[in-house]
């Protein structure tokens, strides 16, 4: 039976990776949504886009631009200095790009290239790396940048007060428009979770691999979720962007 999973920000652990996929039973029916940051903080970036182009051959994924794929493909066609990314994740990157040669670089750029901004399903379910802050939603957004940088709508959704009842002028539109939002670049370890938290429609699926948290795979319709072991204990010898 097929299931349509949701995968938080992997941030170059692909130990990780097959880690959750073994551990959620992955197979070639499944739909696969890659919530975006694929990149930056632990050292097999390149290895990950490798195994992500090459997953895209065998089954239905989907893959969402995250805001450090956007600074790797700027640095891979332009070789954008940008001193802030190297000291998130960024530098881990640089140094790991330096055994790739020239043609498997261009399959990196194509692939950051085609990635979208957001995924909308016939359920009404919105798939998007960080958020939107137009009060109609993505198809009216101002700055698409601020689908892959927006925080505004992660933090609304854990300010919002649960008395709130959904028909009142109070209540924040933006949590209206979709029946379920899943997204990534907040770790939830910041509030001090380590599992898929949901606040209002929100559903944040980024536990914390970047640094010292789990890699995540969810399925959307029954909620179960796998986990990796701890990113920092997969890469020991790392720091990882801690």
């Amino acid at each position: 039976m097929s299931r349509t999973l949701v995968i938080g920000d992997i941030h170059g652990g692909l130990r990780a990776l097959h880690q959750i996929f073994e551990r959620a039973n992955v197979t070639k029916e499944d739909t696969l949504i890659f919530l975006g940051d694929y990149v930056d903080g632990w050292s097999e970036s390149p290895q990950t886009l490798d195994f992500l182009i090459a997953l895209a051959q065998k089954q239905n994924c989907i893959f969402i631009r995250g805001n450090h794929d956007e600074l790797l493909l700027e640095w891979l066609e332009n070789s954008t200095d940008n001193r802030e990314w190297y000291k998130h994740g960024g530098e881990a990157t640089v140094l790991a790009y330096l055994k790739v040669d020239f043609e498997t670089k261009q399959k990196h750029i194509q692939f950051l290239k085609n990635l979208q901004n957001y995924h909308h399903d016939d359920q009404n379910r919105l798939f998007i790396h960080a958020g939107f802050t137009n009060m109609n939603g993505i198809n009216f957004e101002y700055f698409p940048k601020l689908f892959y940088w927006d925080r505004t709508l992660w933090e609304m959704a854990l300010a919002v007060d649960e008395n709130i009842p959904k028909e009142s002028q109070l209540y924040p539109r933006r949590f209206l428009l979709y029946d379920e939002i899943y997204i990534g670049h907040t770790p939830v370890t910041r509030i001090g979770e380590t599992v898929p938290i949901q606040k209002a429609c929100v559903w944040n699926v980024d536990t914390g691999a970047a640094f010292k948290g789990l890699l995540t795979i969810m399925d959307i319709d029954s909620k179960e979720f796998w986990q990796s072991e701890p990113l920092n204990e997969l890469y020991f010898n790392e720091k990882g962007r801690n």
